[in-house]
């Protein structure tokens, strides 16, 4: 029984670049899941990502480049105010300056990067180094 499709997705991710695969396949596919691989597209972390239709909900199929450490979700989902990035920053994130957290803003599914920029707050749904 899947209880979280992201945090399946995310552990999916992590496994396939550990073991040294070029490309991994998620399922089902999400709109929370798209957004979030569309982020990491954006960083560099994957090479790139497509959406495949198989009657069943659909699936993903991402290419994979070796940047990936680590990568996972935030349980529970913490709220966070637009100046306070850096307390989860230095509870998620190995160093400062180093990988992203994925933030579900009014303005969309960005980094936490960009949410500063954009001065907006939003909800913590995931991490990536």
């Amino acid at each position: 029984m899947l209880l979280d499709p992201l945090a399946n997705a995310l552990s999916v991710i992590k496994n396939a670049e550990k073991s040294g695969k070029s490309e991994c396949i998620l399922k089902p596919a999400s709109k929370l899941i798209a957004n979030t691989l569309q982020v990491f597209y954006k960083k560099g972390y994957i090479g790139g990502f497509e959406f495949i239709e198989d009657g069943h909900g659909g699936k993903f199929k991402v290419k994979l480049v070796g940047k990936i450490n680590n990568c996972g979700v935030i349980k529970p989902r913490f709220s966070v105010k637009m100046k306070k990035f850096n307390i989860w920053e230095e509870k998620y994130l190995p160093a400062k300056n180093v990988g992203s957290m994925i933030v579900s803003t009014p303005k969309g599914i960005i980094s936490h990067q960009e949410a500063e920029d954009l001065n907006t707050g939003g909800v913590l749904i995931a991490f990536v180094y």
